[in-house]
């Protein structure tokens, strides 16, 4: 039986729908100038510059030097297996919370895409002073731990290759120096874990450690987050086991599920 044509919803909000339209452009042409969307939605150019500004603030979209607004991280993330993406996240959710029981701090699960990492989960602690959650916002990869523990597995052809890339390109601010980018992540290959600090932000430390398939290759990457002011160095090598015996845990889970 054919499925029913869609209907709109009784109580349509104008706003909303012209953001999903104009995201499903960028989409799927390949981006567009504000009179562009403008035309295509029938809004004034103030309105498509708001709605514009609005979709590159919750990395849907970025602006390109040339002024046109193309697919951000958000929509990039596509690329990824969404069923992979959700069993990672139902997978990681307990072990995340495990380690924030251990530890009083804020535990995260990230996975890449490209240049940027995308936080999939995140469980807060119950400190006053703490990391909120970070899950569904997007960074630079080599400015969060996990992003660098995933570069890490890459090849120098594959790096060089991610930072060519047209997303790279129009985010010119946010390319690393690649020689010492290559240097940091060679360091990382042979400790197996990351620590940032103040690297994403100001006056937050993380460290981290990947999750594995059981072919070896990185998922995502495991990380706890709290405050400068709260990180001692000689804490780091029971924050490193801590987080290593989740990942194992949540890879085990992982490889019990199957594909």
């Amino acid at each position: 039986m054919d499925k029913p044509l869609k209907t709109p919803p009784p109580y349509p909000i104008a706003s909303v729908d012209h953001a999903l339209r104009a995201a499903t452009i960028l989409q799927l042409e390949g981006g567009a100038s504000v009179s562009q969307i403008a035309e295509r939605l029938g809004v004034a150019r103030s309105t498509a510059h708001r709605i514009l500004a609005m979709l590159v603030y919750r990395d849907f979209a970025v602006q390109g030097e040339d002024r046109v607004y193309r697919a951000g991280p958000v929509l990039e993330l596509a690329s990824h297996s969404q069923s992979l993406v959700s069993r990672l996240r139902a997978a990681a959710l307990p072990h995340l919370q495990r380690v924030v029981d251990l530890l009083d701090e804020t535990a995260n699960l990230i996975v890449r895409t490209g240049d940027t990492v995308r936080f999939i989960a995140s469980v807060e602690c119950r400190q006053a002073l703490r990391v909120g959650s970070r899950e569904g916002m997007v960074f630079p990869a080599h400015r969060t731990t996990a992003g660098l523990l995933l570069l890490a597995e890459l090849s120098d052809q594959e790096l060089a290759e991610v930072y060519a890339a047209e997303p790279s390109q129009e985010r010119p601010s946010d390319r690393p120096d690649p020689d010492r980018l290559r240097a940091e992540l060679r360091r990382m290959r042979r400790n197996g874990f990351a620590v940032n600090r103040g690297r994403s932000e100001r006056g937050l430390v993380a460290v981290g450690v990947p999750v594995r398939d059981q072919d070896g290759t990185a998922l995502a990457g495991l990380s706890v987050s709290l405050p400068s002011v709260r990180y001692d160095p000689h804490r780091l090598r029971s924050l490193v086991a801590t987080l290593e015996a989740a990942a194992h845990a949540l890879e085990q889970d992982l490889a019990d599920e199957g594909p």
